[in-house]
């Protein structure tokens, strides 16, 4: 098969029905979302997750599956646990991690345990005890750096402008070298930004657009620094699930990396202006930019998904007015079970 041709779509149901998939992070945002269309292909799945305030873990994530998934409240670092649970697992979607930027500046050794000796540890854990298991990794576009050229391909040089990002390379190239060397089947996708049901909400350290949809539902000031102009792609998280499943079922991504994009790129201000009208709700307010934020900011970014589309005819098909307009509803339903609760410091909210 050339390079340019496309083999017929992966049936997912004859992939993933009735094998054993562990997912890291797996009461996070995308960790759950993944896990609800597992469950719905007939998968026996297991979640690993910290649940350590503030980094996303929700069980509301869960809720309606909560009984078809098996839960494991641990941290990726515990060597035992680890060794534990990769065993007998036909697939592993690894997407523990920190991921704030400001974050890993403030408190740079956690992320680097988080981001870098956690993932050594998982895949130790899978060389002794899981030799055949398929890992699909997450990656950010983050790795790049301020971009070079625009649209950012694979080819791209790595320059990250944080110590997440410094992280996340390594975490990455642990997993192409435990493929290279140990023939652990391993898949990086370097993820934009990806929105959708389940996000984060109460905080803007984990990116901006979870943060923009809750002040536009609340119908608050969304502050944009500068003026706005910068532009970035987004993904709503259905076609990043998507990904991932074809990432694990499709053995001509063994070894490889892929840019996740998404199309056309957007200015903030025009995105941000989008949700309100879809809204109905929110307010503009242009602020300075704030020094450290300033630091470690990468300019206008969008990526080129070409590589994925050509090889394994991926890209994504949810429409921004659609995947904003369905985010809305759901956040307008559901919000307080992402504001509200033991892992935001509030009173625990029982799923219903």
């Amino acid at each position: 098969m050339s390079g340019q041709e496309h083999s017929a779509p992966i049936d997912f149901a004859a992939a993933f029905a009735g094998r054993n998939v562990l997912i890291t992070g797996g009461i996070g945002f995308l960790g759950s979302n993944i896990a609800r269309r597992l469950v719905a292909l007939g998968a026996r799945v297991t979640l690993i997750d910290s649940m350590i305030p503030g980094y996303g873990g929700n069980r509301f994530n869960l809720a309606g599956i909560e009984d078809q998934v098996a839960v494991n409240i641990a941290d990726v670092r515990d060597k035992s646990a680890m060794d534990y649970l990769v065993q007998g697992r036909d697939f592993l979607f690894n997407l523990a991690g920190q991921v704030s930027h400001i974050d890993s500046m403030k408190d740079p050794f956690t992320d680097l345990d988080i981001n870098c000796r956690s993932q050594l540890s998982i895949l130790e854990s899978c060389r002794h005890h899981a030799r055949g298991v398929k890992i699909v990794f997450a990656g950010s576009r983050q790795q790049y750096g301020r971009p070079q050229y625009l649209p950012v391909d694979e080819d791209h040089p790595i320059r990250p402008v944080d110590v997440n990002g410094i992280n996340k390379v390594a975490g990455e190239q642990y997993h192409l070298l435990y493929h290279a060397i140990h023939g652990i089947r391993a898949t990086s996708l370097r993820l934009t930004n990806t929105y959708g049901q389940g996000q984060l909400l109460c905080h803007n350290r984990q990116g901006f657009v979870g943060w923009f949809l809750r002040l536009v539902v609340e119908g608050a000031t969304i502050p944009l620094y500068g003026d706005g102009s910068q532009l970035r792609d987004l993904n709503h998280v259905d076609d990043v699930v998507d990904a991932f499943l074809i990432a694990a079922a499709d053995p001509r991504a063994d070894g490889k990396v892929y840019n996740l994009a998404g199309v056309p790129p957007i200015s903030l201000r025009e995105l941000t202006e989008q949700m309100i009208a879809i809204a109905g709700t929110g307010r503009i307010e242009f602020i300075p930019w704030p020094p450290e934020k300033k630091a470690i900011d990468i300019g206008s970014y969008w990526g080129s998904s070409a590589l994925i589309e050509r090889e394994l005819g991926w890209r994504p098909r949810v429409t921004l007015a659609d995947g904003l307009a369905r985010t809305i509803r759901f956040y307008r339903q559901h919000l307080a079970r992402y504001v509200h609760g033991p892992q935001f410091g509030g009173a625990p909210e029982p799923l219903r």
